[in-house]
Parts: C-alpha cells; sequence; structure tokens
C-alpha cells in the first residue's frame, strides 16, 4: 500500500503553492483522490509529475504539451530515468525551434521599434520580407483583425 499525501505536505515537498496544484489538477496535469471527507489525497508519483510540470514551464513549454506527454507516463508507478528520456525526447525538436526564434528575436531586436505596425520594410520578426507593407501602409495585420471583429449590420427588412 502506498502512502498519499495531503496537498499541504505536497506543496512543501514540491514547493509549489496549493493554488498552483489546484489549477495543475483542473488543466489535468496531476491528480488526487478524494477521502470520505472530500479531502485531496495524491499518490507519492506526483512529486515527480510536479517535478516535470516544472522543468517543462522552466522551458517554455504549453501546459497543453505538458499534459499530452504526462499522459504517456504510467498512473500506478512514480516515472523513471527511461520514462524522463524518452518523454523530453519528444520535446526536443519543439525547443529547438523555440532556441532558433529566440535567437532571431535576440539578434534582430535592435531593428524592431515594437509598434505593432507590422509594414516596417526592415522588421524581420513579425514581418520578414515586409509582406503585409506590399498590402499597403499601417497596421495591416491589426486593420484586417479589427474589420472581422466588428459586428455586421442586419439589413432592414422592407416594412
Amino acid at each position: 500500500m502506498t502512502m498519499e499525501l495531503t496537498v499541504g505536505q505536497v506543496a512543501e515537498r514540491s514547493g509549489v503553492a496549493v493554488s498552483a496544484l489546484h489549477f495543475y489538477e483542473s488543466k489535468g496535469l496531476i491528480h488526487s483522490l478524494r477521502t470520505a471527507g472530500n479531502q485531496r489525497r495524491y499518490s507519492r508519483d506526483t512529486l515527480r509529475r510536479i517535478a516535470i510540470i516544472r522543468v517543462a514551464q522552466r522551458v517554455g513549454m504549453p501546459l497543453a504539451t505538458i499534459r499530452e506527454a504526462l499522459d504517456t507516463l504510467p498512473d500506478s508507478r512514480v516515472p523513471t530515468r527511461s520514462d524522463w528520456s524518452r518523454l523530453s525526447a519528444t520535446w526536443k525538436d519543439e525547443l529547438e525551434q523555440r532556441i532558433a526564434n529566440l535567437t532571431l528575436m535576440r539578434d534582430t531586436l535592435d531593428q524592431c521599434i515594437g509598434c505593432g505596425c507590422l509594414s516596417i520594410d526592415r522588421c524581420r520578426l513579425a514581418n520578414p520580407d515586409d509582406t503585409w507593407g506590399d498590402q499597403g501602409a499601417g497596421a495591416q495585420r491589426w486593420a484586417a483583425a479589427l474589420q472581422q471583429a466588428k459586428p455586421r449590420r442586419r439589413a432592414k427588412s422592407p416594412a
């Protein structure tokens, strides 16, 4: 029989606030059982799962991606080094793309004034090759989004 942990014990041992544990649970990242008094109880493997969540969050992985990865782990035991190796291998391509994007941003940030216009001819971050500038001056992407968001007027019915 495995010892179950209270939410306070998990928070203390993992270094994560109780509110974060509730949030992780609401997003399907961790799971608890309920006692007859409706108190949460966590299995010990939850501590390892929380460690994986925190590492993944530190490198910018979205919660949906983390949940998908955690769903591949067995529910009945603590994830092993082999489990972690298999799980983390699925993230490598995404992390490489993030690194490339961040490197591009770092190296070209001084060329972007961050105005959101997306039509400046030198904005390699948001508007490579000035594709939006070919459609006219100003904030083309934002103008298009605003146009789509406007409520449409109903035609008046003949009286």
